[in-house]
């Protein structure tokens, strides 16, 4: 009877354990599900020139049935974007690339977030695990007679009890209250990962734009050394043909008028540069005290850079990625808020010796355990708590409709400054070559006008205008062409960097940067890039 008794003890407690079991593997969380978002099958602002490398793959991934779809686009932001910036050619830029990766203190700081994601990641694994501790020390206490079956007049007994314990704690994932919070914890720890590629993105892209601005400006303090030259031998001549009696003193006061003008412009240009070098000496972590940057003029930037299927974009945006990772984590906590509706169940205890004296405490008599209703299993049930799980679940639900609101409208702002900066490449094209046939002309006319004021058939005014007119003309020539480097750049950026093949400036074929459509996988390469910048 005994031995049936036994049995049936042990079956039950089977199962209890497989009861337990099964209502841990019955998590309440909702099962993610990426929202969809309306992607065009090519972007619209596509160069013709690009039309048979970009648009013809775009048109070939997408067959007629397929058409106004998109394949399903997984976050990519761990892939190996690798070193863009060689497309365009310059040993300058990339030292100053790897400058800025080794020592901006944006960087690190966007990695030591992504250490403290994984921390907070792991103490939430740790909830999986069951908690131990130890204790030793003596406790005073006093027995009510009561509580000894003895009558009032007793009163009771008082003594000290030492103790040598090791406790026990777990508490079983039921309903999947642990594993939701660890999976929104891993969503947050990936999402920070994703925020380290956008940051890192970001620099690399401000160092190549600050760069070419300030290549931009050493081409505008170039002209205006040259022009402030030729209004210097204008003033010269000026000032004979006055010496001579052929003009009056007008003339050599606009002409004075006009070299101190282009002196001072030329002292603005330089002040702006100087503002521009302590930017970029910023960016790569060093004092602006202790950095200068020789001046050189910028050459013209001929790199194309194709822009791929827009649904590629979901992938290679490590923004878009990290508002993706935001809603996998608001997820999760909806689960983690439906949690909190059901039974809470922990076990605990404690097994080691106690004795009312020191010296018997660690007699094999002495030995103690405690499972039971005041330190063992714990079945908690929530009843009534004023509302306020229903708030903590209407506030998750909120949240992760607030993420999804903020993906798709991040996905719509990629596709805007896509677009944006082909329609600036595009454009930049035929309007730097009419500015340079303006350049031409107004070259043309500055020398007539200075020949004829030279045989007197026409005023010092012509002149003045035809000089201004150069100027003017070849300072725009110089602008276009920074922000046509600047808007390569940025397209690069909004394509969220490039990976692949990357050919430098001059090599054949029209896409010196490689998008593709997929991941090159590279796994593991967030974390090692992560680990780098954090042991700088």
């Amino acid at each position: 009877m005994k031995r049936f008794e036994s049995l049936s003890g042990w079956g039950r407690a089977a199962a209890s354990g497989l009861l337990v079991a099964l209502l841990a593997a019955c998590s309440v969380e909702p099962t993610y599900k990426r929202p969809e978002v309306d992607t065009p099958v090519a972007f619209k602002e596509t160069p013709a020139a690009a039309t048979g490398a970009s648009a013809a793959s775009a048109t070939s991934a997408a067959s007629p049935q397929d058409a106004g779809t998109w394949k399903q686009a997984q976050p990519a932001d761990d892939a190996h974007r690798g070193e863009w910036w060689t497309i365009f050619g310059d040993p300058q830029l990339n030292a100053l690339e790897e400058q800025a990766a080794a020592a901006n203190q944006d960087l690190k700081a966007a990695a030591a977030r992504v250490q403290q994601a994984r921390a907070v990641t792991q103490a939430a694994k740790s909830d999986w695990f069951p908690k131990f501790d130890a204790g030793f020390g003596p406790t005073r206490e006093r027995a009510s007679a009561a509580s000894q079956l003895q009558p009032d007049s007793a009163g009771g007994t008082t003594g000290t009890i030492w103790r040598a314990q090791v406790g026990a704690s777990y508490e079983t994932d039921l309903f999947g209250r642990v594993g939701s919070n660890v999976n929104a914890t891993r969503a947050d720890e990936q999402q920070s990962e994703a925020l380290f590629r956008s940051v890192q993105l970001s620099l690399q892209a401000d160092v190549a734009q600050n760069y070419f601005q300030l290549r931009e400006l050493d081409t505008d303090q170039d002209l205006y050394r040259r022009t402030v030259a030729l209004r210097e031998d204008t003033l010269k001549l000026v000032e004979r043909r006055f010496k001579e009696g052929d003009i009056g003193e007008l003339d050599v006061s606009r002409s004075r008028n006009e070299l101190a003008s282009a002196r001072a412009d030329a002292v603005g240009v330089a002040r702006q540069r100087a503002a521009s070098e302590h930017s970029l000496a910023i960016l790569l972590g060093k004092p602006p005290a202790d950095f200068s940057f020789a001046e050189a003029p910028l050459a013209p930037v001929t790199v194309r850079v194709p822009p791929g299927l827009p649904s590629a974009l979901l992938e290679r945006r490590p923004d878009i990625s990290a508002a993706e990772r935001a809603m996998m984590a608001a997820n999760a906590r909806v689960g983690l808020a439906k949690s909190a509706f059901f039974p809470k169940l922990d076990i605990t205890g404690a097994f080691g010796y106690e004795s009312a004296t020191l010296g018997d405490l660690f007699m094999w008599s002495s030995r103690a355990f405690l499972l039971g209703p005041l330190a063992g299993t714990a079945l908690t049930v929530p009843l009534f708590d004023g509302g306020r799980r229903k708030a903590n679940l209407a506030q998750a639900r909120s949240k992760y409709d607030e993420d999804v609101a903020q993906y798709r409208q991040q996905v719509l702002v990629a596709f805007r400054e896509v677009e944006d900066n082909l329609a600036d490449l595009r454009l930049l094209d035929d309007q730097m070559r009419e500015q340079n046939d303006a350049v031409v002309a107004s070259q043309r006319a500055a020398h007539l006008s200075r020949t004829q004021y030279t045989e007197g058939a026409v005023s010092y005014l012509d002149v003045i205008d035809g000089e201004r007119q150069v100027l003017t003309s070849q300072l725009q020539a110089s602008h276009l062409s920074g922000t046509q480097a600047v808007a390569t750049v940025n397209l690069i950026r909004a394509l969220g960097g490039g990976w692949g093949d990357v050919k430098p400036a001059g090599d054949e074929a029209v896409g010196a940067v490689a998008p593709a459509s997929g991941p090159v996988a590279a796994s593991g390469f967030a974390s090692v890039a992560v680990d780098q910048v954090a042991k700088r």
